[in-house]
């Protein structure tokens, strides 16, 4: 893959620029994403296929599954699959080209002046909120096509489709609504990267302004079914503060983390230092406050969005697979923007646990919403949890992940004047910043891996610098199988030096399994902890408990050692832990629910007459994959 979801201008003023080559060869991640080829895109056009007898595909979830297909035909091939694809791809490209000649037949592309009158006409019709929302996903595919095919029928089709709403704005044309759909922003941007034409940036720079101006939230509700002041959406689609103002995240989590990835965006093609000061402090407020273990976000089923500090409840978590992909959007390119490397640590968590859970094993089956527990009598849940469906070809949150399986070398490495930064661990071949190397590991079940330096600028020092993941404490590192004793620095491992083409570097990450312990304001999981090793969090499962045994009546014992296992049979070839717990003693069906505390004296709770139990933990992304049932992330010590 030569190019990914994001090209940065040669104007852009960011730390670190994408990969120019990547490729991702073997191990967890080539397996996902051959799954997500054979399989998911596949069953994605069978489901628009089926909606399409009964009535006209939506052409937001065509072009949805057009730019998932467009990322995984620029992975190339050959053979029956990829040519059926390939011409797949070319019915919806005509399809579009089609539509739009039937509504402007004469519309060619064509530089339009940007007046951006700051007053509204009167006269100008409202650009209706439905042109801009179809546009988000259109401009997408229409991007992903150019750079899989080198193809401009379907770039012609979007840039008509911006200048149309440019047009309109130029008219002194108002908004419904006013801030406008939150993806617009990264859209256009990446139409300006892709064709050059500054009028698309100029265009995505307005539309924030005008969301910061007339986008806020003053308290007023718009009529809904129920009522005046009764609309869901329009507290979803206003904003509490402009971005440069706002110090928390808030609301719909999916929106707010599609709205700040076109900020970031904005902040890299325009170098506005008060836009990126915005999106650090953003950032970081979600991931020390809004974010779960898992490294998925969403708080509240109500507006599937983001709670207040540290309310991270795990059963009600929402943790949407469209939010884990946003973050991970939104966290590269602040890994870009800035090259810090705790960006691409939670990254790497996300995408190991939010965002991998989403989808099952074989990928027939998704999970919207990722709890991090499930009880064993949940009547009450929400619609759609716990348990996995079928995709449809109807929704955002399939054709999101497959996008980003099919995109995901472009997340692995960067480069900068100095030499090339490695993100992720994945096997496979990647260039960047002058040069390219080879990586092979069995991540994240085995710590060791290797990096062959094949490509590296004559007669000069480069760097190449490895991200050492917060949780590796300990690590060791080789050149050419000498021991270095060099440390990492901001997250950062750099190793500079004269590089031979063939020197192998080896990098060994210690994965022994460990207890984490939540904040103390996460009043949610106090008392509790949830056990990781390597990038990956555990999970107990209903599926793993001897008979009669109830998850929900389960602690850790407190001293127990952590054992690893692996088995090649179990859930795809899993490394296990297993370690002792209890069962706490639970009285009978009565009344009332509480007991007296005695003197209030400090501890662990101490069960009467405990019964000990082996416990086995599974890796949090393979829960549900062998039937639906309890499950927990946070234990009770």
């Amino acid at each position: 893959m030569s190019a990914g979801p994001i090209r940065l201008s040669p104007e852009a003023r960011t730390a670190l620029r994408p990969a120019t080559a990547a490729r991702i060869t073997g191990g967890f991640w080539a397996t996902r994403r051959r799954i997500n080829a054979e399989v998911s895109v596949p069953q994605g056009w069978e489901g628009l296929a089926a909606a399409a007898a009964e009535q006209p595909s939506p052409d937001a979830e065509e072009h949805l599954w057009l730019e998932a297909a467009s990322w995984q035909l620029a992975e190339g091939g050959a053979g029956t699959a990829f040519q059926e694809l390939a011409e797949r791809v070319g019915r919806l490209v005509g399809a579009a080209r089609a539509e739009e000649e039937r509504r402007e037949p004469s519309a060619p592309v064509r530089p339009v002046e940007r007046r951006w009158p700051a007053s509204v006409s009167e006269r100008a019709p409202a650009v209706p909120e439905t042109e801009l929302r179809d546009a988000v996903p259109l401009l997408q595919a229409a991007v992903a096509h150019r750079r899989a095919t080198g193809e401009s029928t379907l770039l012609d089709v979007a840039q008509r489709s911006a200048d149309r709403i440019g047009a309109l704005f130029d008219a002194g044309a108002d908004m419904e609504p006013v801030c406008g759909p939150p993806g617009i922003g990264a859209a256009l941007v990446e139409l300006y990267r892709e064709t050059g034409e500054r009028r698309h940036l100029e265009l995505a720079e307005y539309l924030l302004d005008r969301r910061e101006r007339d986008g806020l939230d003053t308290g007023a509700r718009e009529d809904g079914p129920d009522g005046p002041g009764t609309d869901p959406e329009g507290a979803r689609r206003r904003d509490p503060l402009p971005v440069r103002e706002a110090s928390q995240v808030t609301g719909h989590a999916v929106d707010r983390l599609r709205l700040l990835t076109g900020v970031a965006d904005l902040a890299a093609e325009t170098g506005d230092r008060g836009l990126r000061e915005a999106l650090v402090r953003l950032w970081e407020d979600m991931a020390a406050t809004k974010t779960h273990v898992t490294g998925g976000v969403a708080a509240r089923d109500a507006g599937e969005s983001f709670g207040d500090a540290y309310e991270l409840p795990p059963d009600r978590a929402y943790a949407e697979i469209c939010a884990a992909v946003a973050a991970i959007g939104f966290g590269w390119r602040m890994a870009l923007l800035t090259g810090d490397a705790h960006y691409s640590d939670l990254i790497e968590r996300t995408l190991f646990n939010a965002f991998a859970a989403g989808v099952s094993l074989d990928g027939t089956r998704w999970s919207g919403v990722n709890p991090l527990q499930v009880r064993g009598h949940d009547e009450g849940a929400p619609a759609g949890r716990p348990g996995r469906t079928p995709w449809s070809g109807a929704g955002c949150c399939p054709p999101r992940a497959v996008r980003l399986l099919a995109s995901l070398p472009h997340y692995m490495v960067s480069g900068d004047a100095d030499g090339l930064q490695l993100h992720q661990y994945a096997s496979g071949s990647y260039a960047a910043g002058g040069g390219a190397v080879r990586v092979g590991t069995a991540y994240p079940w085995e710590g060791r891996i290797a990096v062959v330096v094949d490509e590296v600028p004559e007669d000069t020092d480069w760097t190449l610098s490895l991200r050492i993941p917060p949780w590796a404490r300990e690590y060791e590192v080789t050149v050419g199988g000498t021991p270095r004793t060099e440390r990492a620095r901001d997250g950062w491992l750099r190793l500079r030096r004269r590089w031979r083409p063939g020197e192998v570097v080896v990098l060994s990450l210690p994965l022994s399994p460990r207890r984490t312990r939540p904040d103390a304001r996460i009043d949610a999981v106090r008392g509790c902890v949830a056990i990781e090793r390597g990038p990956l969090v555990y999970c107990l499962e209903g599926a793993d408990l001897p008979e009669g045994i109830r998850l929900d009546d389960l602690a850790l014992h407190p001293g127990a050692p952590l054992d690893e296992e692996h088995r090649p049979g179990l859930l795809g070839g899993v490394t296990v832990i297993t370690t002792r717990g209890l069962r706490r003693a639970v009285r009978s069906r009565v009344w009332w629910p509480y007991t007296d505390g005695g003197d209030g004296a400090e501890g662990a709770e101490v069960p009467t007459d405990p019964v000990p139990v082996h416990l086995t933990g599974i890796p949090y992304y393979a829960w549900a994959n062998r039937a639906d049932g309890p499950m927990r992330v946070w234990i009770p010590v």
